[in-house]
């Protein structure tokens, strides 16, 4: 049995019945270099020599009874992968909105608690010949790093890579199911020690705080601060549809821009998001006066962290919508960035940690629901207005149960007064942008993922390039 840390068990307590806490990952392949035979059969025997090397794929949750302290996890006696990895199809040829519709579809349901929280699809009929796998994993198991670290488990840089090697026997146990009786008292101990994690938080949080005002002061920092985000259309409650949109741009086009003009890869995304975002919000008569408010989540993993779990916290970025000039707007995305890297080394990484271990699941539970049932984020201006995550991925092939990876689109989840999420992974020669976004607040995300594009080639052409 192994507990899970605070932030993981946050993620399981932000859960609502229309806010869905799972992460998803896309991967389009071109089957031509497989051998022959179903893609489905080979996935299969690919993730059962496997599934040793991402221990999380075989635990199911075991919660505290009344939701006094943080669950746990346990080697499920039950685990059967057939239930988790499931066929689907496209009516062929299925294109990139066809693909979407299934992905939104996929996104719009609730993991069952009851098994391990993830589900994966094997999908045929997409254009070109090619399939695609589609997975959904629950926060609380991972974040963007630990994505990739599955994706460093599962795929091949080559075609015909063994899936397992020679000789090789899994020695996966399972664990029994604890009562409800051991549950409790295996978390009396760590519930006592409460008070003590609350000062450490208390003790850690402060004088990273003074800190980082001071530094803002003397440096003249431009930081971007939650609640200070325009209202939009998006920025409501949410319900639990969702639709799906994906866009991609050439690697080597950002990084021409990022050296002529002196900024960062990600600087150039966040600008690029922001150019897109503002030709999408002009056009249905939404343009604010004032930049957007972007939680940009970002990894504090270190060497000694085990490879699943969250290790993240998060900055705030201003994406300066209302700047009409492309150039003028990347620079004002750079110096909100550098801003908000200052004040997240002061402040420290484990902040997030610290406080996550504070609260109880079922106080963080109940609130959450409050807060949703009272549309109380609808009484007060929103504290974000998108989660926007950029998390670099390989720059050589990939190989999936021998067909080559063609492209790979992550996205994040949504929440009540944040209904869309922007996340990126780059791949080999391009980026890959995935849209997720509350169906019911942004029903034309389609449209926001065309402009993107639009947005790079009007950076580019003001760079001079």
């Amino acid at each position: 049995m192994q507990r899970l840390t605070g932030l993981d068990a946050a993620f399981l307590s932000l859960e609502t019945p229309a806010a869905h806490m799972h992460i998803m990952g896309v991967v389009v392949v071109d089957p031509a270099s497989a051998p022959p035979g179903p893609f489905h059969d080979r996935v299969r025997d690919l993730m059962e020599a496997r599934l040793h090397l991402v221990p999380p794929l075989r635990r199911r949750l075991v919660e505290v009874p009344f939701g006094l302290y943080v669950p746990a996890w346990i080697n499920d006696p039950d685990f059967d992968l057939d239930y988790h990895l499931r066929r689907g199809a496209l009516p062929a040829p299925g294109g990139p909105r066809e693909l979407a519709e299934f992905i939104a579809d996929v996104a719009g349901r609730s993991l069952d608690r009851a098994h391990p929280l993830w589900e994966a699809y094997t999908v045929e009929g997409l254009e070109h010949g090619y399939q695609a796998f589609v997975c959904k994993l629950h926060h609380s198991l991972i974040d963007g790093v630990a994505g990739v670290g599955i994706i460093a488990a599962l795929f091949d840089l080559a075609a015909d890579a063994p899936y397992a090697p020679e000789g090789f026997v899994d020695d996966w146990q399972p664990e029994p199911v604890p009562s409800e009786a051991e549950m409790l008292t295996s978390s009396v101990v760590a519930i006592m020690h409460s008070p003590a994690r609350m000062l450490r938080a208390v003790y850690n949080l402060t004088p990273g705080l003074v800190r980082a005002v001071r530094r803002t002061r003397e440096e003249s920092l431009e930081v971007a601060l939650p609640l200070m985000a325009p209202r939009l259309a998006m920025d409501r409650s949410i319900g639990p549809r969702r639709i799906v949109a994906l866009s991609s741009v050439a690697l080597a086009d950002v990084k021409a821009v990022k050296t002529a003009l002196g900024v960062t890869v990600n600087d150039v995304v966040l600008a690029v998001t922001a150019g897109a975002l503002r030709t999408y919000l002009d056009g249905r008569g939404e343009l604010p006066d004032r930049p957007l408010i972007a939680s940009v989540p970002t990894s504090v993993r270190t060497e000694a962290d085990d490879g699943f779990g969250n290790r993240i916290s998060s900055m705030f970025a201003a994406l300066p919508v209302e700047i009409p000039d492309p150039i003028d707007r990347l620079e004002a995305v750079a110096r909100s960035m550098s801003g908000a890297k200052s004040v997240h080394e002061e402040v420290g990484g484990s902040t997030l940690q610290d406080w996550a271990e504070v609260a109880a699941p079922a106080l963080f539970s109940r609130a959450m629901r409050v807060y949703t049932r009272l549309r109380m984020g609808e009484r007060m201006r929103p504290v974000i207005n998108l989660v926007l995550s950029n998390v670099p991925g390989p720059p050589f092939p990939l190989y999936f149960a021998g067909a080559r990876v063609v492209a790979i689109h992550p996205f994040g989840p949504v929440f009540d007064d944040c209904g869309l999420n922007v996340t990126v992974l780059s791949y080999q020669d391009h980026i890959d942008f995935g849209f997720l976004a509350s169906r019911d607040l942004v029903p034309d995300v389609e449209q926001l993922a065309a402009d993107v594009p639009d947005a790079l080639a009007e950076l580019q052409k003001a760079a001079g390039l």
